[in-house]
């Protein structure tokens, strides 16, 4: 390839992948939105709170209206994130901002919304990514914009003035190049990413050794506890019961599950988050190592590997199709990873390996996110079971050919035809879907 793997993995790829990875704690939404309230409540200088108002784009708000919040008291809702941000968040946290909120400073952040003092909405022609809080308190305004990033914090005003970006930013939230390293991804093909994570280093290893730990103790609460509702925990009891049988498939789909459990129904353990999602991050890793746990495979140098190339093929597919949109990134940009390093994983060609992706991605293609919420649990880890089948389908040679829907001659070119159908092809969906939610709720 001319190039080695220090050039590499310890320059752009490593760079990427700790760009697209950090902790957080529960769904990076409403995170995004206690980071921008804490942000601005910062600047008021422990100054009483007066008012929150939120605006953010309708993604953001999408995944942001339904799904628990840690240290809520099992509670949901973007008017108290911003309370429990503003109240007790420490911007400093950045992600895991709700670590921080008390059970006396949660009181407090649904006493500001039992008067009326907190108010959310969409800001209007926004684009991409977007949270904005004002807080007022002691005559004082301050706010906080986030962009691009749930933890980029490229705004903080005070009475007019600006003050520059916040904590997140100076702890390394900002973008520092992703954008670029995002088109040096796109433009990378399959074989290329293949002998990349061949050529992976004991650093590296270890790195995406401790996302799994992470994630792994959201799994093993999830199946504990049943936790959102239980779709992990139910399986496990339905397996013991011989209703439903033990298999390499079944297993990744309930570990995948527990996990989005645990992190959806507001458990305060930390998720090791891939491209701005704990959820994905899960998906596209833990299914990996329940299938090789199941296969009795050893060998834990190919198992980081194999959840490696998952990670690096999701950050393509979400690099191309856009980190907020209205296909479930989980399940599609994850699972096709999943797919990818199954096949990788029981020794797969790069041949066998896109015909993996492709087989997941005719498979799902387009099933849409309406919403982060407990029962994403269900629908990501249903697509995280059949990515391994996808994966094992290819290994033998069943693989969806090129005449077929949006599937191409090569994985790459089908990945790009997912972003197609994303950006151009689905832009009225997500309207349609939050106006669904928006009336339901009323």
């Amino acid at each position: 390839m001319g190039f080695s793997i220090k050039d590499i993995l310890h320059g752009n790829a490593r760079q990427l992948l700790h760009l697209e990875t950090d902790p957080g704690l529960g769904c990076t939404e409403p995170a995004a939105i206690g980071l921008a309230a804490a942000e601005a409540a910062a600047l008021l200088g422990g100054a009483p709170v007066d008012s929150i108002t939120v605006e953010t784009d309708p993604n953001i708000y999408k995944n942001a209206m339904g799904v628990t919040i840690p240290n809520s008291g099992s509670r949901a809702g973007i008017a108290l994130a911003a309370a429990m941000g503003a109240m007790a968040g420490d911007p400093a946290m950045k992600l895991q901002v709700f670590a921080t909120v008390a059970p006396e400073a949660l009181e407090k952040a649904r006493g500001l919304l039992s008067l009326g003092k907190v108010s959310a909405g969409i800001a209007p022609e926004t684009h991409g990514l977007h949270v904005q809080v004002t807080v007022t308190g002691g005559g004082r305004t301050a706010k906080a914009v986030i962009t691009g990033r749930h933890d980029n914090v490229v705004s903080r005003v005070l009475d007019g003035q600006e003050m520059g970006g916040g904590s997140a930013a100076a702890a390394g939230g900002a973008d520092s190049g992703l954008e670029a390293l995002e088109k040096w991804l796109l433009a990378m093909n399959l074989a290329d990413l293949v002998d990349l994570v061949d050529d992976m280093d004991a650093s590296d290893l270890g790195y995406v050794r401790e996302g799994l730990a992470l994630n792994t103790a959201l799994v093993d609460y999830g199946l504990a506890h049943g936790p959102g509702i239980g779709v992990g925990r139910t399986q496990l009891g339905l397996m013991r019961q011989g209703l439903l049988k033990k298999d390499m498939v079944l297993w990744a789909g309930i570990r995948t599950a527990s996990g989005i459990d645990s992190r959806m129904g507001g458990v305060p353990l930390p998720a090791m988050t891939l491209a701005g999602s704990g959820n994905q991050c899960i998906a596209a890793g833990i299914p990996v190592v329940s299938a090789a746990e199941f296969a009795a495979q050893e060998n834990e140098t190919l198992v980081l590997k194999a959840v490696m190339l998952s990670y690096l093929v999701t950050c393509s597919i979400k690099a191309g199709v856009g980190r907020l949109s209205a296909l479930c990134g989980s399940g599609l940009a994850g699972g096709a990873g999943v797919a990818a390093a199954t096949a990788y994983l029981f020794g797969g060609t790069a041949e066998k390996i896109g015909g993996a992706i492709k087989n997941h991605l005719g498979s799902f293609a387009p099933v849409c996110c309406d919403g982060a919420k407990t029962s994403c649990a269900l629908k990501v880890g249903e697509m995280a079971a059949s990515a391994v089948k996808s994966g094992l389908l290819a290994l033998n040679g069943c693989i969806i050919r090129s005449t077929d829907g949006i599937v191409d001659e090569s994985a790459e070119q089908t990945m790009r035809n997912l972003a197609v159908l994303s950006r151009q092809g689905l832009t009225g969906l997500d309207p349609a879907i939050l106006d669904i939610m928006l009336h339901k709720q009323a």
